[in-house]
């Protein structure tokens, strides 16, 4: 029943909609009317400029890192012993955070695609990962100014990091790794034919919002 609790409270910090509540509140918009229709920090980076997409991503990561750490409310999990059961829990939190910003009870279940609250679970469960992945991200980025792009590419190095570099054991894990790198490729397939085709918009880095070069 506790873990059952800690996964409802989990989904519904995931569902705070930070990019709707950003556009409505500071705007006078709803960002699910406009772009890709996202409420996520991509849409919000391509329709609010990088001041309120980097603020909405920052936040959607917390809700990650705050779900994963309701694991540590249940004395059970305090012991090394219970490393394991600790780690399957974390992930599960984390996923029911992501199924929270996927379908947010407070914004009638239309959220974005949960990438920027994935990247929180693993932060808050591998930092040194995470740092990894934001750096392929960041990488990317700056060389594309494509965020659909650079998050494709950080979530399939999430995996093999996992499996290569840092050698994760833990079977559970691993399957997670591959199933987040899958799992953002599937839900890209409409920013993956646009980048293809040369449709796909660029964010404006360094440059006014309005400044659609």
């Amino acid at each position: 029943m506790t873990v059952i609790l800690l996964l409802f409270c989990a989904y519904l910090i995931g569902s705070v909609p930070t990019a709707v509540w950003v556009s409505k509140g500071v705007f006078g918009m709803d960002i699910r009317e406009f772009g890709s229709g996202n409420a996520g920090a991509t849409n919000t980076f391509r329709v609010l400029g990088p001041k309120a997409g980097t603020f909405v991503m920052v936040v959607d990561m917390l809700k990650g890192v705050l779900a994963v750490r309701l694991a540590y409310l249940v004395s059970y999990y305090h012991n090394p012993e219970h490393l394991t059961q600790l780690v399957n829990l974390q992930i599960g939190l984390g996923l029911a955070a992501v199924l929270g910003h996927i379908f947010p009870i407070w914004a009638s279940f239309r959220g974005g695609k949960g990438i920027a609250t994935l990247f929180g679970l693993v932060l808050a469960i591998q930092p040194l990962v995470a740092l990894c992945v934001v750096g392929v991200f960041l990488m990317i980025l700056f060389l594309t100014r494509y965020v659909s792009l650079s998050s494709i590419i950080a979530s399939i190095a999430f995996p093999i990091l996992i499996l290569y570099i840092f050698n994760e054991p833990e079977i559970f894990y691993r399957i997670f790794a591959i199933a987040v790198a899958l799992l953002v490729v599937l839900t890209h397939q409409k920013n993956i034919t646009r980048l293809l085709k040369g449709n796909e918009s660029k964010v404006p880095l360094f440059k006014n919002r309005k400044d659609k070069n």
